[in-house]
């Protein structure tokens, strides 16, 4: 009896397909997986992988599922791992996924790159232009040593590519080295530059959108989401907090980690999930803000299955213990659909919230 329900299907979780003896176990394995619609999915067995980096793995290796990897070959895309329909949609749509580096275009972007500072650009009404802003910054070092990071440049950039801010930064305390081979930054560049505390308030003043910052409090205000990577790093630099709840952090986004849970490079995920190359010499901070906006937009963008609550809260615990018998009699495609996400995906900010 044992052997049968150790081998029955009943026990396969419908998402990843763990096998499991028993189907007590199999619930726990939901209660603690947080399995959900919005987990990248293999076009072709239909498993649920916890980041693309782990369906990158079942798609392509090192050690593939052969009859996935054989059909990805032929029909999928390497950068978005989407498989298409045929070798002739895949040449078609790898035209429009493959990206190049952006180029920053017009007078505002030739003149920031000659290192003249330009006004943010804020709306008089102060309720239009772009929901969502990419921000990045550029560090020189501090200290006796010159590890202290101290943001000498920043650029922020809309949903369009257009460059909204972008100057250079003048620390409050003394630079020991400008890291000239990467920051490109020279002592003269930042002697009439902006000060911080200044770049800060004008930062501030645009992402809030005229909302004290003490008042937002959900997506359904006028405040501007935040992308960018690693932003508690350049927010603490800058001398800001912004709401998390407003943050969109592709270092920290699950789906764009890797299978041990670390955060990926900025350099890689360009690489891997947009196919060109940054951080090569001289670091421009327009083309990382182009970057993790580009991210964030192929994330944002995947359809996913509407709920009504797409998160896991205690309040909402579908696998409550007090259910156990309940769960247990139910097949593992019903433990799938009443399963939800420990994290926010990226794709509910175009939902329109009640």
């Amino acid at each position: 009896m044992d052997r049968t329900e150790s081998e029955s299907p009943r026990n396969k979780c419908a998402a990843c397909y763990r096998q499991f003896n028993r189907m007590e176990h199999l619930v726990e394995h939901m209660r603690t997986s947080y399995h959900s619609v919005h987990e990248p999915m293999c076009g072709v067995c239909g498993k649920r992988c916890r980041s693309f980096e782990s369906l990158r793995e079942h798609l392509i290796g090192p050690l593939p599922k052969v009859e996935c990897a054989k059909i990805f070959s032929i029909r999928g895309c390497s950068l978005c791992l989407t498989i298409l329909d045929s070798s002739y949609a895949l040449r078609l749509h790898r035209g429009r996924c493959q990206l190049s580096r952006a180029t920053p275009a017009g007078l505002i972007s030739r003149m920031s790159s000659l290192g003249i500072q330009d006004d943010l650009r804020i709306d008089n009404n102060r309720t239009r232009g772009p929901q969502v802003v990419a921000l990045a910054c550029k560090m020189v070092g501090g200290g006796s040593d010159g590890s202290l990071d101290l943001c000498a440049r920043v650029c922020l950039v809309d949903e369009d590519e257009n460059i909204i801010f972008h100057s250079y930064v003048k620390p409050q305390i003394q630079i020991t080295t400008y890291r000239y081979e990467t920051t490109g930054i020279r002592p003269e560049y930042l002697r009439d530059a902006m000060p911080v505390k200044q770049v800060q308030r004008k930062i501030l003043d645009f992402l809030c959108n005229g909302e004290p910052i003490w008042t937002i409090r959900s997506r359904r205000g006028r405040a501007r989401i935040l992308v960018g990577h690693g932003l508690d790093h350049d927010l603490d630099c800058l001398g800001m907090e912004y709401p998390p709840h407003l943050i969109r952090d592709t270092a920290k986004y699950p789906p764009l980690m890797k299978t041990s849970k670390l955060s990926n490079s900025l350099k890689y995920l360009t690489q891997a999930y947009l196919g060109y190359e940054i951080q090569t010499g001289i670091q421009d901070p327009y083309d990382d803000c182009v970057a993790t906006m580009r991210l964030y937009m192929r994330m944002s963008s995947q359809a996913h299955p509407v709920e009504d609550y797409p998160l896991a809260t205690d309040a909402r615990n579908n696998f409550a213990l007090s259910r156990q018998n309940e769960l247990e009699r139910m097949t593992p495609e019903g433990l799938l659909a009443i399963s939800r996400s420990d994290y926010y995906c990226w794709c509910l900010d175009g939902v329109t919230e009640p």
